[in-house]
């Protein structure tokens, strides 16, 4: 959520692109989701009618195109419009163009963490019932809530991606005002629809799914727009973006399914440091757009060379403390699997993303992010016995 369950990367715990997404917008900017960033041209000054705010006084009116470049002119590709990340070739289909918004590269890391969620409460059974109630879940955390949460950001970026990716939908006039507009409030509404029926589902006296997928937007609201936008701030847009990636989708997952307890809670608040580390990966490719606009992303606020190592440093010692943790509680097999799903991520820090970070960061996360997804179920099943 943050939407509820991602306010945002992490995309795949992030692959996705920054429009900047986000707050951290970066190239791959994922904006939290829920679980956790026209007429035809820029509308620079104009009020949006989602009761957004206005852009702030002090942002630079960055000038979009007229007309989308070309998809030769772009390079891109059809598989990277689909998926919504950089490079994506131009389009005129306006249903591709709205599931472009929504950045599905970004919707994995969400649906993983309902996963974990339903692990580790211990009472998810393999019958019809249970697997029809995590996927209406999934489908909350994910196309809905992730979905509303990626639009957003694109609508509140829009003039940061007029520097970074002019060709974006939204910069380039590819969609009109009200088509965004509409689909913002239509995924909002739907996944807090689904929140709900999940709620009367399973039964429960408190609506906390719908308590969790409400507070989740509201922290996608406030990442992407004025006058908090979190986003502007390195560590808590980040921060945000990981919680929401993470300790969102997990406690819904988990309260579907049983019951939120305060160590569940401070543990996935813990590993949210992590997915903070991983949103700092999507900034280093709008470093320019940053700037420009103000942002004060971690690239941006202490360099390329610092940054880089906050980054894998947040991942790696985040997860080094879980394990700890696990072997603390008498749970020696489940710590030593995690720290053999910390070095090949380790390996990978070295191997692309700490020789250039703006070059080889998808590359890295493609390579690295699956191996920190298995440790989190991981630890979802460790602390399920």
């Amino acid at each position: 959520m943050t939407s509820v369950l991602g306010v945002g990367s992490i995309s795949s715990i992030t692959l996705s692109n920054r429009s900047p997404h986000r707050h951290r917008s970066p190239a791959v900017r994922a904006s939290p989701s829920f679980f956790s960033h026209h007429d035809n041209k820029i509308y620079g000054r104009r009020k949006l009618t989602v009761k957004a705010a206005e852009t702030d006084a002090n942002e630079v009116k960055a000038g979009a195109p007229e007309k989308a470049p070309a998809s030769s002119d772009a390079g891109g590709s059809s598989f990277n419009q689909l998926l919504g990340i950089k490079g994506a070739a131009q389009e005129t289909n306006k249903w591709k163009i709205r599931l472009q918004l929504t950045k599905p590269v970004t919707w994995p890391p969400l649906v993983w963490g309902v996963v974990c969620g339903a692990a580790a409460s211990g009472n998810f059974h393999w019958n019809i019932e249970d697997v029809a109630k995590a996927i209406v879940c999934m489908m909350m955390s994910g196309p809905c809530l992730t979905g509303y949460t990626q639009t957003l950001n694109d609508w509140y970026d829009r003039e940061i991606d007029a520097i970074n990716e002019p060709y974006r939908p939204i910069p380039s006039g590819a969609i009109s005002e009200g088509e965004v507009i509409t689909q913002i409030w239509l995924l909002l509404l739907g996944g807090l629809g689904l929140a709900g029926l999940l709620d009367v589902w399973a039964g429960h006296k408190s609506p906390v799914i719908f308590y969790l997928a409400v507070g989740g937007s509201l922290l996608s609201y406030i990442y992407s727009a004025p006058p908090l936008k979190l986003k502007q701030n390195g560590w808590i847009g980040n921060f945000a973006l990981g919680a929401s990636y993470i300790s969102l989708p997990w406690w819904a997952g988990q309260a579907l399914f049983g019951t939120l307890n305060p160590d569940i809670i401070v543990l996935t608040l813990l590993y949210s440091i992590a997915g903070l580390g991983i949103a700092i990966v999507n900034d280093f490719k709008s470093i320019e757009g940053d700037r420009a606009m103000g942002l004060q992303s971690l690239p941006v606020a202490f360099g390329i060379d610092t940054a880089k190592w906050i980054c894998v440093g947040a991942i790696d010692i985040t997860q080094l403390s879980v394990a700890g943790y696990l072997l603390g509680a008498d749970k020696p097999f489940y710590a030593l699997a995690l720290l053999g799903l910390i070095l090949p991520q380790v390996y990978f820090q070295f191997q692309y993303f700490l020789k250039d970070p703006v070059k080889n960061d998808v590359k890295y996360q493609a390579n690295a992010q699956p191996f920190l997804i298995l440790g989190l179920l991981v630890t979802a099943l460790a602390v399920s016995h």
